[in-house]
């Protein structure tokens, strides 16, 4: 209940100011909203090493893919007829 008046109270004072005083409240909520759910986010986010993720190596048998380099250099000539 108390955070319910709480709530009230700031309604309230939002009211008695004019539009552009509320439209700068309104940007400020905003601005603190990105602001925590960026760090809300960095402190969920778990840091996975790039090698432990399951579409490394996935193409490491392919024979046509041991030259990178070549592989795209055909796909281009073919693709582009160059």
């Amino acid at each position: 209940m108390e955070q319910l008046a709480e709530k009230e109270k700031i309604w309230r004072q939002i009211e008695t100011l004019p539009a552009d005083a509320r439209r700068k409240v309104l940007d400020f909520i905003s601005f603190l909203q990105t602001r925590y759910q960026k760090a809300i986010r960095k402190k969920s986010t778990k840091i996975v090493k790039l090698s432990d993720e399951p579409f490394v190596g996935i193409w490491k048998d392919r024979e046509n893919l041991k030259d990178s380099v070549g592989w795209v250099r055909d796909v281009r000539k073919r693709e582009w007829k160059s």
